[in-house]
């Protein structure tokens, strides 16, 4: 059985082509800055090593919004059956040469067909900000359909209350996207009513790289 496909961000391509722009300049700083790095933020990396922990053995996971590929790479690392996904191209082509015995293709999690059931684990890893308030319910929804009793979901993202339309990002690359900003409350309640029960919520102070962040893990029942 298929899980129902989601409705489609009218701004998509332009986000599309906004990372596509910075795709180079954004793999070039995870590499020389640690950005993005999870080996560099010990909270982080506790994150995705319990995640991991959770998982092995489910089933196949899925890094939606994969990026460059950084966290894919080190599930990978982990012996998990992972591969990532991301709606960039270009971001796809800096994962395939970074991490060639990874798996990666393109698509956004808007478009992700996926059937009921499939998957052990569901990333959601910084990579969901820029889904509409209307659309991101509906994604979750998707994502809770696709996991076994028992997988587990993780997502992080930038905690807060308005919403941050960005006109250049990564070195000064001109972008068009908006990131929405969750209130950690919320963003529970939405995972929670897309049928996941809520594992565990972290909360993090602003750094070098980022504004106030969110780390929620949660699970399909068994």
């Amino acid at each position: 059985m298929r899980a129902h496909r989601v409705d489609r961000p009218a701004d998509l391509d332009t986000v599309r082509d906004s990372y596509d722009r910075v795709a180079d300049n954004y793999a070039d700083m995870v590499r020389t800055t640690g950005m993005g790095d999870i080996r560099r933020h010990p909270w982080l990396k506790a994150s995705i090593d319990a995640f991991a922990d959770t998982v092995d053995g489910l089933g196949p996971v899925l890094d939606v919004g994969c990026g460059p590929g950084t966290v894919t790479a080190y599930l990978a690392e982990r012996g998990l059956d992972v591969s990532g996904v991301d709606l960039s191209p270009r971001m796809i082509e800096n994962a395939r040469r970074l991490h060639p015995e990874c798996r990666f293709s393109v698509s956004s999690a808007t478009e992700l067909d996926l059937a009921e059931g499939s998957l052990g684990g569901v990333l959601g890893w910084w990579s969901l900000f820029n889904l509409p308030r209307g659309i991101l319910p509906q994604v979750l929804s998707l994502f809770a359909r696709s996991l076994r009793p028992g997988g587990h979901f993780i997502t992080g993202t930038h905690a807060g209350e308005e919403d941050v339309a960005r006109t250049e990002a990564y070195g000064g690359v001109p972008v068009r996207w908006t990131t929405h900003r969750w209130q950690p409350e919320r963003l529970v309640g939405l995972i929670e009513r897309a049928g996941l029960e809520t594992v565990a919520e972290l909360r993090l102070p602003a750094d070098e790289f980022s504004g106030p962040g969110i780390v929620v893990m949660a699970r399909r029942p068994a």
